[in-house]
């Protein structure tokens, strides 16, 4: 197998797919067996994510070059777009360049008496999205976010730019056809 093959593996729908559920595979991992739990906006980068999965199967699903194929990777590719935007946002807020929101930070906790703080007090969220709670050379995890997101429109704009020319991942066929000599 040559490097164009390999390459043009990295831009079929399938790719795309296993990508977006391996960003929730270790979001997840990090929260139930790491034991970080998610910001507010963690939280909001995982929905952002979330519409890529179906959109990127169902582009797997079409004819390879098809102008519904193209539109959903275009589609996927935007939907990562938004997930890097929410990443990026989320870094401004650990970085302290901009104030997140109230649920994200924490309220004004200012206004009103003893039983206005009280339940003020209780309302704020435990965890908050402008202290970074994990990083790795200096980088959180939604600056992996942002730049996994990025990575992964990018993959999925070429992919979209590539009518009928992304090889299978299962074949290596362009058009995802399993030949009789492949089949089980």
């Amino acid at each position: 197998m040559g490097p164009f093959m390999i390459a043009a593996r990295l831009f079929h729908p399938a790719v795309l797919a296993a990508l977006a559920i391996a960003a929730f595979a270790i979001a997840f991992g990090y929260q139930y067996l790491g034991g970080y739990q998610p910001c507010e906006l963690c939280i909001w980068q995982r929905w952002a994510l979330l519409p890529a999965i179906p959109l990127a199967l169902a582009a797997w699903a079409m004819a390879p070059g098809s102008a519904g194929r193209t539109a959903l990777l275009v589609l996927t590719a935007l939907t990562f777009l938004v997930c890097a935007a929410v990443a990026g946002y989320h870094v401004g807020v650990e970085q302290h360049w901009w104030t997140g929101t109230d649920d994200c930070t924490g309220a004004d906790l200012t206004a009103g008496g003893i039983d206005a703080l009280r339940s003020q007090l209780l309302a704020t969220p435990v965890v908050r999205c402008d202290e970074v709670t994990w990083s790795v050379l200096g980088i959180s995890m939604a600056g992996y976010n942002l730049a996994f997101s990025l990575v992964a429109a990018g993959l999925a704009l070429i992919a979209a730019g590539r009518p009928g020319r992304t090889a299978s991942p299962r074949t290596g066929h362009q058009d995802g056809r399993i030949s009789a000599s492949a089949a089980p």
